[in-house]
């Protein structure tokens, strides 16, 4: 009979091999070995017959090979493979009766009504009580899944299995009841824990929905701060505009004095050329008062960098900008700095100045920028038409009083007559 067995094992191996569908993840031949080697667990510690063990090892072998045939009703394929390899093997009517009624005690719904079908029931939910549990449930939930059975979401999941450990399983043998139920307990407290958990998460969460939504419709605080940040954001944004154009023209007319300083300077002090001084003159002023302006326009202006302790408590102070507090030292400004915070008022108005005053220096470096580049235009227009008109009254003028010969043929064009382009 050992040699059965061990030719019953190695039949069921190659039959999974073979025909199982590999969609099943969890009723496969692992499950088949874990089934068998709970069920020899149960066998050594318990009165059991040398033909009565050997009935159940055949049990626990082929109780799940009618996977290979269907899912629904696989207790009854099971016993026609099983009874069908028996027979082929020369086994008596009477064990292969036994093996059948052990196979059949395994369907889940029903109580087992005999000691070798306590057995084999406590050996095949087994996992209950063992620590590769978690392991095990994962692969039955992912096969039903896989399968189309049913799709358990890991809260659904959760939920089946404290339903199932706490209310439908139960072990009948008083080995598993004494060495399993234990670890049963354990892995049920455990799924309850992690239940408690979820719900918490899960109310906590609310909470927060529940509070933002109402902090979002009802609360003035969030339109307030986001008012603040983009009014500060767009002057900040603004002033960098405005510094760059300041740039821009400072630039320009660095390079345009440079060339006049280089060019047209050295050529005045010849009697003939005094047509060009005035064309000069205003040329070189327009750029420079446009220069003075820009200058002006980005000088940056440093108020005193002191306060008082009676300015704070009197709310006179901005702590907003560095101007009122870069000559302070660093205990009496986080001193201010918290006297700010513990007044919810004081913060808002401490920005409205900041903000006022971010206001007033826009305005006075726009409207310089404006005046300056009105005089920058209008300075390079008359300064055209002056060099225009002085050349116009002195037709013998020759392009080269202007520029000198060796200068690049993009500049100017040389035509006929003396007259430029």
């Amino acid at each position: 009979m050992p040699k059965l067995i061990e030719k019953a094992e190695k039949f069921v191996f190659d039959l999974f091999k073979d025909h199982l569908d590999q969609t099943f993840l969890y009723h496969n031949f692992t499950h088949t070995e874990r089934v068998l080697r709970s069920l020899r667990e149960i066998i050594d510690n318990t009165k059991v017959s040398k033909s009565d063990a050997e009935v159940l090892e055949l049990a626990a072998l082929f109780h799940d090979t009618g996977y290979t045939k269907t899912r629904e009703g696989h207790e009854e394929e099971s016993v026609k493979i099983a009874t069908a390899y028996m027979k082929d093997n020369d086994v008596d009517d009477k064990t292969i009766e036994a093996v059948s009624k052990c196979i059949m005690a395994t369907k889940f719904k029903d109580s087992p009504d005999t000691d070798l079908g306590k057995i084999i029931r406590d050996a095949d939910s087994s996992h209950f009580g063992k620590k590769y549990f978690n392991e095990a449930s994962e692969f039955l939930r992912k096969e039903l899944e896989i399968q189309g059975i049913k799709n358990y979401s890991p809260r659904e999941w959760l939920d089946e299995n404290i339903n199932v450990l706490s209310k439908k399983h139960e072990f009948y043998t008083d080995y598993a009841l004494k060495n399993w139920q234990p670890r049963k307990e354990k892995n049920l407290s455990k799924l309850i824990k992690t239940k408690k958990k979820q719900k918490l998460k899960l109310k906590t969460e609310e909470i927060k929905a529940k509070y933002k939504a109402q902090y979002k419709d009802e609360s003035p605080e969030r339109g307030i701060q986001t008012f603040y940040r983009t009014a500060l954001r767009n002057h900040i944004k603004l002033s960098d505009i405005a510094d760059t154009k300041a740039n821009i023209l400072l630039s320009v007319n660095a390079i345009i004095i440079s060339l006049v300083l280089s060019t047209l300077i050295s050529k005045l002090d010849n009697p003939s050329n005094e047509y060009l001084i005035i064309p000069t003159v205003i040329f070189t002023l327009s750029s420079v008062i446009s220069m003075v302006l820009s200058i002006i326009a980005t000088r940056p202006n440093i108020t005193s960098g002191q306060f008082t302790k009676e300015d704070v408590k009197q709310r006179k102070v901005n702590l907003t900008f560095f101007g009122n507090f870069h000559k302070m030292e660093l205990h009496e400004f986080q001193w201010a700095i918290d006297e700010l915070l513990k007044d919810k008022n004081y913060v808002y108005s401490s920005l409205t100045k900041d903000l006022y005053f971010l206001g007033k220096v826009l305005d006075r470096k726009y409207r310089i920028l404006r005046v300056t580049y009105t005089i920058f235009m209008i300075g390079m227009i008359v300064s055209v038409i002056s060099f225009a008109v002085s050349f116009k009254m002195h037709p013998t003028a020759k392009i080269e009083d202007v520029l000198p010969t060796d200068s690049p043929s993009g500049w100017v064009i040389p035509l006929e007559d003396n007259y430029f382009v």
